[in-house]
């Protein structure tokens, strides 16, 4: 008998709750099963609703143009119908098997009991990459941010954004109509982003409502209490200067972590794990690999491979868990509708 506290048991656990992990829900519902999600952040969505939810998505089929936050959701809804359990803020940091069982550890000090089980983890358990200048911790989620969950904090606000990727200048672009000011700090003048975020930059520069410092680096940050008033840059050649700041965002990347899948016994590396394409099984019977971190000869690390993945994995889990039943492919039309099917169930 587990000494550990059981959180939850269910047909399926899903191991991460980013887009492709939500629409695991939803086709893990479509085929009669439930689910529990588990996943490191306190709110569904991974990446998409840490880093970048106003950040717009073009490969989604039958979608122009969505935010990645609200992508997130209408995955969340409409995985809803089929009432799957979020275990949030907890991470999933062992497994075991006893009899027919999965046993899922999670950091909280409780587990999870499921008779199957789908990794759903992107590239793994994630959190910023921190500028190497002193005293940042006191002003962390006060003044000084990883990520943007709401934009409207920053109204008014003389804000400074270092880094020289997508979500840098992407935020550069959506802030320039809320905040006061904008400061983008990049330690080379050349930007990596689209094109399209770019002309936007060099307009808003031509328009007053960004100021590009760069080349310049993070030296450090002054302030009272928990809130920036100042960001000192370096510019490479011994000098310094001063930028007034409410707020600071860093956007240096990820710090990607797959490390806790290690005792998972499906050969995570650092190319992801291994899995049959046919069935996205990984080595480890009854444990499924989708989206990102599934890998595979020719593998696409797109949202709508991940999509497809799910649906492939969903259909090889009912096999697995009900060889017994009918397994013809159904059509989402024929099914009907989900929430519809769920209240009469």
């Amino acid at each position: 008998m587990s000494p550990l506290r059981m959180a939850a048991v269910r047909d399926v656990a899903v191991i991460g709750a980013g887009p492709v992990g939500l629409f695991t829900l939803f086709a893990l519902g479509q085929a009669g099963l439930d689910a529990v999600v588990v996943d490191a952040l306190d709110v569904p969505g991974g990446q998409c609703a840490a880093l970048y939810p106003e950040k717009p998505i073009y490969d989604i089929p039958g979608r122009p143009s969505v935010t990645a936050g609200a992508l997130v959701a209408d995955l969340v809804g409409q995985a809803a119908p089929y009432d799957p359990l979020y275990l949030l803020s907890r991470r999933a940091i062992g497994l075991r098997q006893e009899e027919e069982q999965f046993r899922i550890t999670l950091s909280d000090g409780s587990e999870v009991g499921a008779r199957a089980v789908v990794v759903a983890a992107g590239a793994g358990a994630f959190g910023p990459n921190r500028p190497p200048i002193p005293n940042l911790a006191g002003f962390e989620g006060t003044s000084l941010f990883y990520a943007v969950d709401d934009p409207a904090r920053f109204r008014g606000r003389m804000v400074v954004i270092a880094g020289g990727g997508d979500s840098a200048a992407d935020w550069a672009v959506i802030l320039a109509g809320i905040a006061a000011q904008v400061v983008l700090v990049h330690r080379r003048p050349v930007f990596r982003a689209a094109p399209a975020t770019l002309a936007a930059i060099e307009r808003l520069v031509q328009e007053g409502r960004i100021r590009i410092c760069a080349p310049r680096t993070l030296a450090g940050v002054s302030g009272t209490g928990a809130r920036i008033e100042a960001v000192h840059l370096a510019d490479g050649a011994g000098g310094q200067e001063e930028v007034a700041a409410d707020a600071l965002l860093c956007f240096y990347g990820l710090a990607k972590d797959l490390s806790a899948l290690a005792g998972f016994g499906i050969a995570a590396g650092t190319a992801g794990v291994p899995v049959a394409p046919a069935s996205m099984e990984t080595m480890r019977p009854g444990v499924f690999a989708v989206g990102d971190v599934a890998d595979y000869p020719g593998k696409l690390k797109l949202i709508l491979t991940g999509f497809a993945e799910a649906a492939r994995a969903a259909h090889s889990t009912l096999a697995l868990l009900r060889p017994a039943a009918a397994r013809h492919f159904e059509h989402s039309t024929s099914r009907g509708d989900p929430a519809a099917r769920a209240a009469n169930s």
